[in-house]
């Protein structure tokens, strides 16, 4: 069993808190992404979890055991790192087995792992080469071999794309997804690109100054964003954000107005009751924005970014306001036009002005 908990969890540099108290769940098997901004402490708390930063204060329990105090050696786990970190003497297999020949283990054992950990990651023509003579992502492979040939009981990955260029970046996501589901091991996997966690992860956290904002599924939180920055940081293009201030209050929910709508209200959903003047934020997603009649929203299409069969207008709305709108079709116009806009309002969230969701 390979089931991860953090409890009470804190990292402290110097006498400031750079991760707060955190309490966490992470199942046998499950791929779970850390993501948030530059700064979260996102790599500070992978560090910890594999040993190569003491904690604070709390446990970290991996498998039952309590890890908190045991050198990396100890914890059963393997980490594969930003940068390669491949000898460049030593050949391919000689990379991947380096970490079981400091262990004392056998030429022939070594040598045998090193080719299964190969023949995983399609790597066995390469076994003689160096590592000057591979490609980015072959070499971020041989990485992960080294990793592999150990058998842990939990994988950490710290941003192992990040050197790589944007249709490298793809085809290494496809592999890290295709080898988890050989394996069916305990994944970590941290990195600021919240695309990488929407396609990879069963389960995404996402951090923001050292505190755990919201954990789920990447549709849990695409669709029941917990408050503002969740909303804001999961999708892409980023959600809509729109300032107003409540009008009305009735029972079953909130009539907002906001200069950007002119005299256009909306009513959203919400069981929080509010005083009238309150100020609020709406959000809604580009794909519930849509082209209107002229009783809509008036608004300036200032950019369109084409991506085949799917566009982004970039548009402003009178009071300055920017809106971004998907398009489905091949016919969108890039050239800068008036048209008018309208929201499904079904589909609209509101937040707090401290950007907790209403």
């Amino acid at each position: 069993m390979s089931d991860l908990t953090l409890s009470g969890v804190t990292k402290s540099f110097d006498g400031t808190e750079v991760i707060s108290p955190t309490d966490l769940g992470i199942e046998d098997g499950e791929f779970v992404v850390f993501v948030g901004p530059s700064g979260c402490g996102k790599s500070t708390m992978l560090r910890m979890i594999a040993g190569l930063e003491g904690v604070s204060g709390g446990t970290i329990t991996l498998g039952g055991r309590d890890v908190t105090q045991l050198p990396p050696v100890e914890r059963d786990v393997a980490m594969v790192f930003q940068s390669y970190a491949l000898y460049p003497h030593m050949t391919v297999g000689e990379n991947i087995a380096f970490g079981l020949r400091i262990s004392g283990m056998s030429k022939s054992e070594r040598r045998a792992k090193a080719r299964a950990a190969a023949d995983t990651l399609q790597l066995t023509d390469y076994l003689a080469r160096k590592p000057k003579a591979l490609s980015g992502g072959q070499r971020q492979r041989v990485a992960i071999g080294r990793a592999i040939v150990k058998e842990p009981g939990l994988f950490l990955f710290d941003e192992p794309l990040s050197n790589l260029d944007a249709e490298l970046r793809v085809q290494m996501r496809l592999e890290i997804a295709a080898l988890h589901q050989r394996l069916g091991a305990t994944m970590i996997y941290v990195t600021h690109d919240q695309v990488e966690a929407m396609t990879l992860a069963d389960k995404i956290v996402v951090l923001r100054k050292g505190v755990i904002e919201q954990v789920g599924t990447p549709i849990d939180l695409y669709t029941n964003p917990a408050n503002a920055f969740v909303a804001g940081f999961i999708g892409s293009p980023k959600m809509n954000f729109i300032d107003g201030m409540i009008a009305e209050v009735a029972p079953d929910g909130l009539t907002v107005s906001a200069p950007a709508l002119g005299d256009r209200r909306i009513t959203v959903p919400s069981a929080k009751q509010l005083v009238p003047g309150t100020r609020v934020t709406l959000g809604i997603r580009p794909e519930h924005v849509r082209p209107a009649t002229a009783t809509g929203i008036p608004a300036k299409r200032q950019f369109v970014e084409r991506l085949g069969n799917v566009a982004y207008a970039y548009m402003t709305l009178p009071d300055g306001t920017q809106i971004t709108m998907e398009e489905r079709g091949l016919g969108t116009d890039r050239a800068a036009t008036e048209q008018m806009l309208e929201f499904d309002e079904g589909e609209m969230f509101a937040f707090a002005e401290g950007g907790t969701r209403l």
